[in-house]
């Protein structure tokens, strides 16, 4: 006899904080759910980023789960913006609480998930041999968790130590007494530079394009200002979704260029000292016009001056190929200052870029470095990678990696046509990464389980985006881009940092609060630029029809 194949609702493709929710939002509605995650244990980007000095850029008490009251009150954060452990710690507790384990099988990787057009299901293998069938397929990968390990010559010959920050040792990394070399300066290299300083022998920074970053202005969360904070957290959420970003900050009323020099400069003074990244959002115009982005870059320049000792490598350090905030502006603790110390030396590789890896260290343009360690900071590749490096199957066998060869298609970012009944969460053409993706993972898996009741409802086997829907979503998410400055950065938004990656905008550029009216349009008008197939109770066993019928109510 053969073996039976394990048949579900829904299977999840990953185990952090998308993936976590929709385990449990799934099972709240009784469903048979089960979920796949390749690491060890739950977090995510939190439990393979464990690099020293990795810190979230958006403050802890925003940075949670909003779904349970009890949960929100019971956790206490530690800190403003929470480091890599209280994040993870605070998700285990969450899988803890809601005995999420039970539903999860760890280090298991989905390899192939292949859509049974004949029984409307996806037959979804792992690389432990497991296989499963379930109705509906939700990818929670998440978009910022394949590894992006450059090919330089020589690299497999270097006979040191060597890491990528996005799959750190969980035991740690000694720095103390060796000669360390950092290549990047994006977010991981940026908050991890510092730490690696105090202790390296000497360090060696590789960068080939300075970015911005913004002082944390870090602190420890008071117990007045926590109380103070579970008291009107109602009101904080509603804020942070009525918001662009999903925090509870609101621009400046006015444009940069129209206030005077000295209201402009108390308002940057204002944001600078918020820190990070939403000193992209200190006045409406600044990712719009050039002109009010030129305000906000002469004040970041002069702090950069301000901060690092030699003019020179300040100049170094101040970026020259992108408007402030069209690559994410960088939260830090200490970086710029840290160039101040004897221990430390920038290479710049736009004079002399890495010509190769040797067995002792990095040969540039201009000379030999002597090495220890080697980290890479080199990022990800971001929104498409975890998904592109599974072998998604749809209708006649189209491969998501094929449909995708041109850049990524989806109608709201939830759904591409051709592969009926899959969900992305916080995927491309959604505001993913330039939102809070703890409030966008819940908002996209609380309109996954509505949508799946309002097909119970109505008797639908399958839901599938329309090819009309998905050509008039990408031209939508093409325009909005268009209007703004991101396009003038060769930034990881567009996949600038993947060879031969298609230079497409991923991401929604309208906003977290005006994509949440937009998915509350499409769900009141019966789910438009959906198509719905009705089948038989046999192969829809918690439907209530049995018709075959199809309606399209057309695309926004």
């Amino acid at each position: 006899m053969g073996t039976t194949v394990e048949q579900l609702d829904a299977v999840v493709v990953g185990g952090g904080i998308a993936g976590m929710y929709a385990i449990y939002a799934l099972r709240e509605q009784g469903a048979r759910v089960h979920g796949f995650e390749v690491a060890s244990g739950f977090g995510g980007t939190w439990f393979h980023n464990r690099y020293p000095g990795a810190r979230c850029d958006i403050e802890s008490v925003d940075y949670s789960y909003s779904f349970s009251e009890e949960l929100q009150q019971d956790w206490d954060w530690s800190e403003r913006f929470a480091t890599q452990p209280e994040i993870l710690s605070y998700l285990e507790h969450v899988a803890d609480r809601f005995d999420l384990a039970r539903d999860f099988s760890f280090d298991t990787k989905v390899t192939t998930a292949v859509f049974d057009e004949a029984k409307s299901r996806w037959q979804v293998t792992t690389d432990t041999g497991r296989e499963v069938v379930a109705r509906f397929c939700i990818f929670a990968t998440g978009p910022l968790s394949a590894t992006n390990l450059p090919a330089i010559p020589g690299r497999e010959a270097f006979a040191g130590e060597s890491y990528h920050t996005g799959a750190w040792p969980h035991g740690g990394v000694s720095f103390s007494g060796k000669r360390v070399g950092v290549i990047g300066t994006g977010s991981s290299g940026i908050q991890s530079i510092p730490e690696i300083a105090r202790d390296a022998d000497h360090l060696y920074v590789f960068q080939r394009s300075a970015n911005y970053t913004i002082p944390a202005g870090n602190r420890p969360l008071s117990e007045e200002l926590k109380r103070d904070i579970k008291a009107n957290y109602v009101e904080r959420r509603r804020q942070a979704r009525a918001s662009g970003g999903g925090s509870p900050f609101t621009p400046y009323a006015k444009g940069a260029l129209e206030v005077d020099d000295a209201e402009r400069r108390r308002v940057y003074d204002e944001w600078w000292n918020r820190g990070g990244v939403l000193f992209s959002k200190a006045f409406p115009d600044q990712l719009i016009d050039r002109a009010a982005n030129d305000t906000a870059r002469e004040y970041a320049e002069a702090k950069i001056r301000d901060l690092v000792v030699d003019p020179d490598v300040a100049r170094a350090l101040t970026p020259t190929d992108h408007p402030i905030g069209t690559k994410r502006i960088v939260t830090d603790s200490g970086f710029y200052e840290t160039f101040n110390r004897d221990n430390v030396s920038l290479v710049d590789l736009r004079e002399a870029a890495i010509e190769r890896i040797t067995e002792t260290g990095i040969e540039t343009a201009g000379q030999h470095y002597e090495l220890d360690m080697i980290v890479y900071a080199t990022g990800f590749d971001a929104m498409t990678g975890s998904l592109n490096r599974i072998d998604i199957r749809g209708r006649d066998g189209r491969t998501l990696r094929d449909e995708w060869a041109e850049g990524p298609r989806t109608y709201l970012g939830l759904e591409v046509d051709g592969f009926p009944n899959m969900f992305i969460v916080n995927g491309p053409g959604s505001p993913s990464v330039l939102a809070n993706m703890v409030l966008t993972a819940e908002q996209h898996v609380d309109w996954i389980v509505d949508c799946i009741d309002h097909m119970d409802v109505n008797g639908a086997a399958t839901v599938e985006a329309s090819a009309d829907a998905v050509d008039a979503w990408v031209a939508e998410c093409n325009e909005r881009a268009s209007k703004t400055l991101f396009l003038q950065a060769n930034s990881w938004y567009l996949g600038a940092n993947i060879p031969d990656k298609p230079r497409v905008f991923m991401p929604f550029l309208g906003g977290f609060s005006v994509y949440g009216a937009i998915l509350d349009e499409v769900a009141a008008a019966g789910y438009k630029g959906f198509l719905m197939n009705s089948a038989d109770k046999e192969v829809v066993a918690r439907s209530v029809g049995s018709s075959a019928s199809q309606s399209d109510v057309g695309a926004r």
